[in-house]
């Protein structure tokens, strides 16, 4: 019988993830089809229930703006997913139970890896106080960076981030007009650059050798990475390796086995 996945989400018609998932299945050789369903902005408990106990899914993916309502709802959660405080990845158990995990985290820093983008040790910029920046500094940590960085426009809210993970590492947070030094790594975990904006950042946080990465992709250069560009930034990255990526580490939790992402990142871009 055929194992069924889907990711949900509201909006969701413009997910990549049923294309990635299925390069995966056929990949590896797994009998699972995997869909995209739109879930009601105040309806996410039945609609996991459904997901579940009538359509028989084994698992599910989850993007905005459910990831902070689903860890609510999760039996069991991962360690990292704890921490982040939001779950992409739902498995569903067969005693009934949801099993959540967050794979982003996971998946930006394979993403900067791959694009060999050094961590430890390292200075770290994260531009953004959200869940998005919340769900991938656990992982950052745990490379040992010399030092983490938050910026945000509402000081509190970066200071109260970079309290919640102080036990891992060496982690501050400030507003953008704090910032002092310069970085080996900017990640940008606002999605203002899609909007084209950029924060007021001064170019004197940038070095001959900074690496700039924005978690959001689009068709053309983000704000940010034309920012990053503009002052002479040689390696600029957007994020559609870490959509790839984090998506195989759900499919790892879900199939127990690796897919080969580079080949879909291929075609991902020529699409």
């Amino acid at each position: 019988m055929t194992d069924k996945y889907a990711v949900i989400g509201h909006p969701i018609g413009h997910s990549k993830s049923p294309f990635i998932h299925s390069e995966f299945a056929n990949q590896c050789e797994q009998d699972m089809e995997y869909t995209a369903i739109e879930v009601p902005l105040d309806g996410l408990e039945p609609s996991l229930k459904q997901l579940r106990d009538i359509l028989k899914l084994k698992g599910i993916n989850i993007t905005v703006p459910f990831k902070e309502q689903a860890w609510a709802l999760a039996n069991t959660l991962s360690e990292r997913a704890k921490r982040a405080g939001a779950i992409n990845t739902l498995i569903f158990n067969s005693d009934g139970t949801m099993h959540g995990d967050n794979t982003d985290g996971a998946g930006l820093c394979r993403d900067l890896l791959n694009h060999h983008v050094e961590l430890k040790d390292q200075r770290i910029l994260i531009l953004g106080a959200g869940g998005a920046a919340r769900g991938v500094i656990q992982p950052l940590l745990s490379q040992q960076p010399q030092a983490v960085v938050i910026a945000n426009r509402t000081i509190d809210k970066a200071t109260q981030l970079a309290d919640a993970f102080s036990d891992m590492g060496n982690i501050t947070g400030g507003g953008f007009d704090d910032i002092t030094g310069q970085f080996d790594l900017i990640i940008n975990a606002t999605s203002a650059s899609l909007q084209g904006e950029v924060p007021a950042l001064s170019a004197r946080i940038l070095s001959p050798d900074t690496s700039c990465y924005d978690m959001m992709y689009g068709e053309k250069d983000t704000a940010f990475i034309r920012w990053a560009k503009q002052h002479g930034v040689k390696k600029t990255m957007d994020g559609l390796g870490m959509l790839i990526e984090q998506a195989a580490e759900a499919f790892f939790l879900w199939r127990h086995e690796k897919p080969d992402t580079q080949a879909v990142i291929k075609l991902l871009k020529k699409a």
